[in-house]
């Protein structure tokens, strides 16, 4: 800092300037006998006065604004009002301000006190006047974002309005067209009938006129006629014109021609359509209180969902729906980097909440960016971790010897009318029936079941069909037990499972022991078979699609055409590996497979034989499966499997 003793500023012959401290040393060690050195700033030789460095004119620049710089020190450096030239203290800590000699050298009675943070007052208002100019700025440029964004928005109202009076110009522009040709075609229509009934008045008038000319001329020189065989003649000829005269006297054709709007209410119509015509919306949704919730787990394959809440300005919940959203929902890698978009699709509930639908297809990280009228939401981006275990959301049943446990469920059924579960529990030779909540109705015996050797179940037209391995026979009963119809056939050696095309009333029956599957129509009769030896290895389950395909389940699935022709191997990959336990194809053509692999491990497994895409596992990580069978599917996407390695039904979602 200049002063004026050591560090007095000095003129140099280059313009610079400066202190005597510097200039001292400098000359001490450039000048020797020469009397000059170069300046240090632009190196230019100066030569060095008579008296030394001190005879260097002094800097009046520099000391003016010295001189100025001590007047604003002196203004701003608060004093004490008692001390006069004791300046003010602040101490940061308490924040107070005190004088030292005001209050003995502490500004409060505790005994820690030398803890405390003391600056001058003087530094204190800087900083604070540095802070304070720090904020205003700050405000200062969110209000400027502020003013640009609602400037902005001003913009896309003006665009949107001119954009809604061009549409409903080009819309009216379409009606007036419309009825420019209706007028046009109705005028056509008036010019048309007129031309027509003006054709045949024409017509008329020129014969008229013919005829007229004609007695004209047979009437010409009759009072010069003196012979009377000639005017007999004339006479005989006018009769006949007389005649025809009579026949062309009355107009062929009439002029009536109106145009009549009363026949139907179609004017009314219009009028009526044309008031309610269009709509004018808007919104006072307000984006960044709006709010998105995920579900509490979102599992891989699983279609899931994100509630979108709207409110307006107030926070008040909006009633209506409408608003313009928009949404991405994608994949954050490790490096925070997007690494794939997911398909999605948003439904307006018209209540003030959207629903956005998405399906993840493998597990990690993901993040929504949700915007409502192109702006954001509230915590936007949403992050939320999609897992890869799919656990089930009921179970019934547990090993015991209560009566009313399962003792080796085999197989199971579902209606699809009323959701009504039908259980084959083979231990107890009986069905279980349950409602969808997995409470227990009834227990259906009937003299089919008996033996513990049901092994297959299925929901016919009727009532329900079973199959016994045992007495190979097949029963169909009703819903409650009693026997409609029962038949065996003589080529049966193993049947172990059934299933009901209830297109057709067909009855398919799978026998291990002949390595096919039996088709009979309603009434037991035998229509064909599917497969012969060597077709299939230990058939587990057979199943009928949709649209009436067979799909039959050993180690592999394989699917065959209504009429027992061989289409395709749906899934071979574990060949020989594993087994599956019980099949089921629900109405979109997805194939649901329970099934065991050589070293223990069960899962289920979904396929479809239209999108090889699909293949996906439900690993029951925290209810781990023991030899699942049988498999039905209910109308909301959830599967219902018997474990019966734990003597119990279990229930997930699959879609």
């Amino acid at each position: 800092m200049y002063d004026g003793n050591e560090h007095t500023p000095k003129l140099l012959q280059c313009s610079h300037t400066v202190c005597l401290h510097c200039l001292t040393r400098i000359a001490a060690s450039q000048t020797r006998d020469t009397g000059t050195f170069r300046c240090p700033i632009c190196r230019e030789l100066i030569t060095i006065p008579r008296g030394g460095v001190s005879a260097l004119p002094p800097s009046f620049l520099v000391n003016q604004l010295l001189d100025l710089m001590s007047r604003q020190r002196r203004e701003v450096i608060p004093k004490c009002s008692v001390h006069i030239n004791q300046e003010l203290l602040f101490c940061e800590t308490c924040d107070t301000v005190f004088c030292t000699l005001c209050t003995g050298g502490s500004h409060n009675d505790s005994t820690n006190s030398c803890e405390h943070t003391i600056i001058p007052f003087s530094i204190a208002i800087k900083r604070m006047s540095e802070i304070l100019l720090y904020k205003a700025n700050e405000c200062i440029s969110k209000l400027t974002q502020a003013q640009e964004g609602v400037t902005a928005e001003l913009n896309k109202l003006t665009n949107a309005k001119d954009k809604c009076i061009e549409h409903i110009e080009s819309t009216f522009q379409q009606i007036q067209e419309a009825i420019d040709k209706r007028k046009q075609e109705m005028i056509d229509q008036v010019n048309q009938m007129c031309n027509e009934k003006k054709r045949v008045l024409e017509e008329q008038h020129g014969l008229i006129e013919n005829e007229k000319n004609k007695v004209e001329q047979e009437c010409h020189g009759l009072q010069y006629q003196v012979e009377v065989r000639n005017i007999t003649q004339k006479i005989e000829i006018l009769t006949e014109k007389l005649d025809t005269a009579f026949s062309l006297g009355e107009p062929r054709e009439n002029s009536f021609l109106k145009c009549d709007f009363t026949l139907n209410d179609s004017l009314d119509q219009i009028q009526q359509h044309l008031g309610i015509l269009g709509k004018v919306r808007t919104s006072t949704t307000f984006p960044s209180l709006c709010t998105a919730q995920v579900e509490e787990s979102i599992i891989a394959g699983i279609e899931s969902s994100i509630t979108l809440t709207t409110v307006d300005y107030h926070g008040n919940s909006r009633k209506t729906g409408g608003d313009p959203i928009q949404a991405e929902i994608s994949l954050v890698t490790t490096d925070q980097s997007v690494e794939s978009l997911l398909p999605l699709r948003i439904q307006d509930c018209e209540d003030g909440t959207y629903k956005i639908y998405f399906r993840a297809r493998k597990p990690g990280r993901y993040g929504v960016k949700i915007s409502v009228i192109d702006r954001p939401i509230k915590d936007n981006p949403l992050y939320f971790d999609v897992l890869e275990h799919n656990n089930p959301v009921a179970i019934y049943g547990s090993r015991g010897s209560a009566k009313d446990e399962f003792n080796q469920p085999v197989a199971i059924a579902i209606d699809e009318k009323d959701q009504t579960i039908y259980v084959l529990d083979t231990g107890n030779s009986r069905i279980k029936v349950l409602n969808e909540q997995f409470e227990c109705i009834k227990h259906v015996t009937n003299e089919g079941l008996l033996g513990r050797s049901c092994t297959g179940i299925a929901i016919s037209n009727n009532g329900l069909v079973v199959v016994n391995w045992r007495s190979k026979v097949v029963t169909e009963m009703d819903n409650d037990g009693e026997t409609i119809k029962s038949f065996t056939y003589n080529a049966f050696q193993e049947p172990i499972d059934v299933a009901v095309d209830k297109s057709y009333g067909h009855l398919l029956v799978a026998d291990n022991g002949m390595s096919c599957v039996f088709v009979f129509d309603e009434e037991g009769k035998i229509l064909f078979q599917v497969g012969k030896k060597g077709t299939f290895c230990l058939i587990s389950s057979v199943a009928v699609g949709p649209t009436g395909e067979i799909f039959v389940a050993d180690s592999r699935v394989q699917m065959f055409s209504a009429k027992g022709d061989f289409m395709e191997i749906v899934y071979d990959e574990g060949k020989g590996k594993g087994r599956y336990g019980g099949i089921v194809v629900d109405q979109d053509n997805r194939i649901i497979a329970s099934r065991t692999e050589q070293k223990g491990r069960s899962y289920l497994q979904v396929l479809c034989s239209n999108d090889k895409t699909i293949n996906q596992y439900i690993d029951s990580y925290d209810s781990k499966l023991k030899r699942p069978n049988g498999c039905a599917v209910t109308n909301d996407h959830h599967v219902i499997v018997v474990d019966l390695g734990n003597n119990c039904i279990k229930k997930y979602r699959y879609w």
